[in-house]
């Protein structure tokens, strides 16, 4: 007789408690880009003092489209956006070979993340800076 009404609010702590514990459990996220196009300068080497060094270095992406209705293709109908990004590489072997190797011109491909930050620049002013760290290249 008093075995069911106590089962029940057992069962229905147990059912709030596990509630409450997968909603403590970490979502996972991505956060990948995938970049090809063309170095817009000659690899640079820095070192802050204490920290480990990072290789840095734009590149350039390209974006065309058609504009127009024009069904025939021609050249003016063709429009075009460039787009540069800063690449920073930290992970050592691919830092020292993108340092070697990447020459302004080079054709590459870089997977690596998005990271956003700040930074105060010489005049004393805050700045915004939107960097891709680079985990894979080619």
């Amino acid at each position: 007789m008093f075995r069911r009404p106590v089962l029940q609010v057992f069962h229905q702590f147990v059912r709030h408690e596990s509630e409450i514990a997968s909603s403590l459990v970490l979502e996972r996220s991505l956060n990948r880009v995938q970049l090809l196009g063309r170095v817009g300068q000659d690899p640079v080497m820095r070192q802050v003092e204490g920290k480990n060094p990072v290789t840095i270095f734009s590149l350039a992406t390209n974006e065309m489209w058609k504009s127009g209705e024009n069904e025939a293709y021609q050249m003016g109908d063709v429009s075009q956006k460039t787009t540069w990004h800063r690449i920073s590489v930290f992970r050592p072997g691919l830092r020292d070979v993108a340092y070697q190797y990447v020459k302004k011109g080079s054709r590459i491909y870089v997977e690596g993340k998005v990271d956003y930050g700040e930074y105060t620049d010489k005049n004393n002013v805050r700045r915004q800076a939107t960097t891709i760290i680079a985990v894979k290249g080619c």
